[in-house]
């Protein structure tokens, strides 16, 4: 069984924070590794990349979807063809279907996705609202409050 200390995680992002206590919850469940691969990166202060290993597998057979707060990549590969008559012999390459979920943090939204040498890249930033953003309210100085101005009877009738 494997342990996964994720505690360095929560100190160094800010978008993923769900993502890696379900992450720290789920270890102790899933004894075996995951398929396929990934690396979730930060790349500035509120940009990330989630980078997926699928070899093998084309643009029409990958899809990503995002609905609330959750990122699915799913893959599966089609029907070899009809006319490819070769045997295999051993299969090494792992061709199966897939699919893995994220949990993104509020406001993350996914920007871009591509497909490089094997590796699928998407691509997310946070987008805090101007409304939920802090603000920095200016401290004024108040004009100093003047003596009231007392009338004598004396000065009414002169």
């Amino acid at each position: 069984m494997r342990a996964f200390d994720l505690t360095p995680f929560y100190r160094s992002t800010v978008g993923f924070d769900r993502l890696f206590s379900l992450l720290d919850q789920a270890s102790g469940e899933a004894a075996a590794p995951g398929y396929p691969p990934y690396n979730i990166e930060r790349s500035g202060e509120n940009d990330y990349r989630i980078t997926v290993a699928v070899s093998g597998f084309s643009p029409a057979e990958l899809s990503i979807v995002t609905k609330e707060n959750t990122l699915t990549i799913r893959g599966e590969k089609s029907a070899p063809e009809a006319g490819n008559t070769a045997e295999v012999l051993y299969r090494g390459i792992a061709a199966r279907a897939f699919e893995r979920a994220f949990q993104l943090a509020d406001y993350v939204t996914v920007k871009n996705a591509t497909l490089e040498n094997g590796l699928l890249h998407v691509d997310l930033a946070r987008e805090i609202p101007e409304a939920k953003k802090p603000r920095t309210i200016p401290i004024g100085i108040a004009a100093p409050a003047q003596p009231p101005v007392i009338e004598n009877d004396n000065q009414k009738a002169a």
